[in-house]
């Protein structure tokens, strides 16, 4: 399985689409909350099976010209640890480098902090509580 980037409407709903099943429907937020409306500005990477249902997500945006942010890191519901976020990580670090920048920043659920760390992410603070119970943690990584 390859990480490719979306290009077309469609691509980017199917990547909604699991963004919400992932991210955002376990707590019960609505669909509109599984994107920011920075979708046609950031590089998504995502991965689809052989039926053609996106498994696994995430998103790169610009910061500013030195740093890249990684946002909705999403893996189906039983393909987790089958290496698909890893798959997608790597995509979007590649293409951080083709854009020049030099720093990735990403915010990871608790639950997320070793596959993060075992990429080579520093732990740098503790910051928010999405909805309430999803502890959220600042990294980091030069690339």
């Amino acid at each position: 399985m390859k990480a490719v980037f979306a290009h077309t409407k469609k691509e980017t709903e199917k990547i909604l689409e699991l963004r919400f099943k992932i991210l955002r429907e376990p707590w019960g937020q609505s669909k509109e909350s599984s994107s920011d409306g920075h979708e046609d500005t950031s590089f998504n990477a995502f991965i689809e099976d052989e039926k053609g249902n996106v498994i696994a997500c995430g998103r790169l945006q610009k910061n500013d010209a030195n740093t890249g942010q990684i946002r909705y890191m999403a893996v189906a519901n039983g393909m987790q640890g089958k290496g698909l976020g890893k798959l997608i990580l790597k995509a979007l670090e590649q293409k951080a480098k083709e854009l020049e920048l030099n720093k990735i920043e990403l915010q990871a659920r608790e639950n997320a902090l070793e596959f993060y760390k075992a990429n080579n992410y520093t732990l740098l603070e503790k910051t928010h509580l999405l909805f309430g119970v999803v502890q959220h943690y600042l990294m980091c990584k030069n690339i």
